[in-house]
């Protein structure tokens, strides 16, 4: 079926860097809470955030362009 290897591998590195970027949202909440933005921890926590959203944006839309991976046109 249409479930092959390369298609439940994307999936995963979807599912793996959706997962990262929550876990470095919330990093970046505890940082902020325990130092009180005196230190950099938190900017850095920003700056791993939007680097693996922005890499996780360039996964979907390579996997769109390539047609890997599908849009649902049903409802």
């Amino acid at each position: 079926g249409p479930e092959t290897t390369g298609f439940l591998m994307l999936k995963l590195a979807i599912v793996v860097l959706l997962f990262a970027v929550i876990i470095s949202l919330f990093s970046g909440l505890f940082f902020l809470i325990r130092d009180g933005g005196k230190t950099n921890r938190v900017v850095n926590s920003l700056a791993v955030r939007v680097s693996l959203s922005v890499l996780l944006l360039a996964v979907v839309l390579i996997a769109l362009w390539t047609g890997d991976l599908t849009l649902n046109p049903t409802p």
